[in-house]
């Protein structure tokens, strides 16, 4: 499994009526895109994940959460 920021990490469910995970990535921390990946999941919690036969990099044309600005960016606009 290979992934670079900004693509998505899709968790699907093992149990018939319970939700995907979806998240997108903030932090390739293995060699050459491999795990482990922080992830912001769309309920806004983060995590490290080291997925699991269940899951899916998908590579989208844009974020699915929208980006946070800075302390420097929101200071600066004042």
């Amino acid at each position: 499994m290979h992934a670079a920021i900004g693509d998505r990490l899709h968790v699907h469910s093992r149990t018939v009526g319970l939700a995907e995970n979806i998240g997108e990535i903030l932090e390739v921390r293995g060699s050459e895109g491999a795990p482990p990946y922080l992830v912001r999941f769309l309920d806004g919690h983060e995590g490290l994940v080291y997925p699991g036969p269940d899951s899916a990099v998908e590579h989208p044309e844009r974020p699915i959460l929208p980006r946070q600005s800075s302390m420097r960016e929101s200071s600066s606009a004042r």
